[in-house]
């Protein structure tokens, strides 16, 4: 594989190389840190880890995820966590629309709407990409968390889920609901778009990643508590614990880019981040 790594001298710009492995050092980190754009969801034909990926985890000592998905508490918090407030239901949401999209819903999972129709619609999503993807998906958290055992390296999370939870309940349940239905009754628009995404990703093309995101006509309204908030809140975490042990940061490569993006940040912070170029 030809690799090839350069510092790039910047004050707080944007990336520009098209690479989802960056390596994090100066500002009294003694050892590099390294940052890694993922995709939450892939097919398992498309999921390749690099070499240089692998070398470079080798040399960290703790892997940061955007939530630690070793968090026994995890699954008692989502179930917790998913229902909507107020006796908000998925019938009152769509209203005359509910029947179909539970037909469409039905359909493509497998599971009568009936059964979580107080389940807040930013969750039901989820389960509708298996069918976008055309596949079971898998995630790159997943073997960065499998790669993470195998070294005994302690694993940790940026946010906490029931943080990840309070982002998406922001965004007003209608507007939820709206989106779910859009994705479920355009399906062939929603297929289309993810794969645009995904396209980019197998660029590495992060900026175009943070643009798409910015510019959808759905969550880019919601892009400062989607991306920007969480930038902000997740950079004195990073340099903390940069500075503290040489560690594996890796979280949405659609965090990674842009002037808001981390990169950005961490220059901004006084940090030296540079462009891990690979094929």
């Amino acid at each position: 594989m030809n690799i090839l790594s350069f510092i790039v001298q910047t004050d707080g710009q944007p990336p520009t190389e098209k690479t989802l492995l960056w390596e994090v050092s100066g500002k009294g980190i003694s050892y590099s840190s390294y940052l890694f754009g993922t995709i939450h969801l892939m097919c398992p034909d498309e999921l390749k880890m690099p070499t240089v990926v692998k070398e470079k985890f080798s040399t960290t000592k703790q892997l940061f995820l955007e939530i630690d998905l070793d968090d026994p508490s995890m699954m008692p918090t989502m179930m917790k966590s998913m229902k909507m407030s107020n006796d908000t239901t998925l019938q009152i949401l769509l209203g005359e629309d509910y029947e179909k999209v539970n037909g469409l819903f039905t359909k493509t999972t497998g599971i009568s709407l009936h059964l979580m129709s107080t389940t807040k619609p930013m969750m039901l999503i989820s389960m509708i990409y298996p069918s976008i993807l055309g596949c079971v998906p898998v995630s790159w958290e997943s073997e960065f968390q499998k790669m993470a055992k195998e070294y005994n390296m302690e694993i940790n999370g940026l946010e906490t889920l029931a943080d990840q939870i309070n982002v998406f309940d922001k965004i007003p349940y209608k507007v939820q609901s709206d989106m779910f239905s859009k994705m479920l009754t355009e399906i062939e628009s929603s297929k289309k778009q993810f794969h645009e995404m995904l396209d980019l990703y197998n660029k590495k093309d992060i900026n175009q990643m943070n643009l798409l995101t910015s510019q959808d006509e759905d969550f880019g309204s919601y892009e400062d508590i989607l991306l920007t908030e969480r930038n902000n809140n997740w950079i004195p975490i990073i340099g903390e614990q940069a500075k503290k042990s040489p560690t594996f940061f890796a979280f949405g490569a659609g965090h990674l880019g842009g002037e808001k993006g981390i990169i950005s940040l961490l220059r901004k912070s006084g940090f030296t981040v540079t462009p891990i170029l690979y094929k």
